[in-house]
């Protein structure tokens, strides 16, 4: 079963807890995923744990990026 978490930045000039991410993500892997992501900038931070059923291939990875690399998402 995939398992995403996020965190956004609200107020400016203060970074996202990425370690909060990482562990929440961290509390997933029992589930037994084939894959994990992260991505932080400087208003959100974004992790996914993925399991693969039907697209065991690397194009699968999240958090996905448009073609433009402009923006970042997770899905199930």
């Amino acid at each position: 079963m995939c398992g995403f978490a996020g965190c956004v930045a609200l107020t400016e000039g203060i970074d996202p807890p990425t370690g909060w991410v990482e562990s929440a993500c961290g509390r997933l892997t029992h589930r037994g995923p084939d894959d994990a992501g992260l991505y932080t900038d400087d208003q959100v931070a974004l992790g996914f744990c993925r399991l693969a059923i039907l697209d065991p291939s690397p194009r699968g990875h999240q958090p996905m990026a448009s073609r433009d690399g402009r923006y970042r998402v997770v899905f199930n």
